[in-house]
């Protein structure tokens, strides 16, 4: 951990993470083993980020959000966690944390966020799923789904690597890394069986 890391002493800690130069881990956050929190990020209190998960630089990971394993948030993303945000009350009183209830974002196992992107919660973001750099994601993300824009919609699908999928048509698509192989099935994207 780096001198500089701000990291509550009531968070939890996986052995072989790495958490950088001015980043924040608050009270409660829990971060699995072998993960890396990167330059300046915020991990709000009570967050849960599961192993091998790679959070970069000044990204900002707010209260009540859930990673699983092995999901990317690029540089100075933000993961929002209030439907609508005031800084005061009505009569004027500046908010307490009782006058807001938190909702939160839950990025399956091996998603990517995209640099820059924002995730407006409540929503989640579906397993091996990518979100491109700038994106405002402001629904579900399915799992596989490649999505882009503002508000994101998806453009296409991707697989375990990464790499969009090519579509063989008839709802059929193969990973031009892997060779993984996939179909659509109802707005969906599912593995096929391996024979």
């Amino acid at each position: 951990m780096a001198p500089t890391a701000n990291v509550d002493i009531q968070a939890d800690i996986g052995s072989g993470t790495a958490i950088w130069h001015l980043a924040q881990v608050r009270e409660h956050a829990a971060i699995g083993r072998d993960c890396i929190v990167g330059r300046g990020a915020y991990v709000g209190p009570g967050v849960a980020i599961g192993h091998n998960c790679k959070i970069q630089n000044y990204a900002l990971i707010y209260e009540p959000a859930r990673l699983e394993d092995g999901v990317f948030v690029g540089p100075a993303a933000v993961f929002t966690n209030d439907t609508f945000p005031r800084a005061v009350n009505v009569d004027g009183t500046l908010k307490a944390a009782k006058d807001w209830d938190a909702v939160g974002v839950f990025v399956r196992t091996g998603a990517s966020i995209g640099a820059r992107a924002v995730c407006i919660a409540p929503l989640t973001i579906g397993r091996w799923s990518m979100v491109a750099a700038g994106a405002v994601v402001t629904r579900d993300v399915p799992d596989y789904a490649l999505v882009a824009g503002v508000p994101a919609r998806r453009i296409g699908w991707v697989g375990r690597s990464g790499h969009p999928l090519t579509d063989e048509g008839d709802g059929r698509f193969v990973c031009p890394v892997t060779g993984d192989r996939y179909y659509e099935c109802g707005g969906a994207l599912l593995e096929a069986a391996v024979t």
